[in-house]
């Protein structure tokens, strides 16, 4: 597949969409968080608030991958959307792990 060709401009827009969702709904979450609290907030919470978004749109991209391009029907698509919620919830578990760890503040 030639690299200017138009299915692959459609396929990333398409795995675009679902890792922006999967990375600002934790990013709003985080943000919400700050805002409300605002005299709470120290410089260390702005690595979590990159690290976990990440995490969150690599379990959106897997969740396109699995679920909208590879099982369309049936049985499989059940299956594959409840694998990608898994994956998704794993993903920010893990990312969340990794950025409180690295700031110290993971016991």
């Amino acid at each position: 597949m030639h690299p200017s060709s138009p299915s692959r401009k459609l396929l990333i827009q398409r795995v675009l969409l679902p890792t922006i969702i999967g990375g600002s709904l934790p990013l709003a979450f985080l943000l919400f968080i700050i805002l409300t609290k605002e005299e709470y907030f120290e410089t260390w919470m702005i690595y979590p608030m990159t690290i976990i978004p990440l995490g969150g749109a690599l379990g959106g991209a897997i969740f396109f991958l699995l679920v909208f391009h590879r099982y369309r029907v049936g049985t499989k698509k059940v299956f594959a959307i409840i694998f990608s919620i898994i994956i998704y919830l794993v993903s920010l578990w893990i990312s969340a792990i990794i950025a409180f760890n690295f700031t110290g503040h993971w016991d």
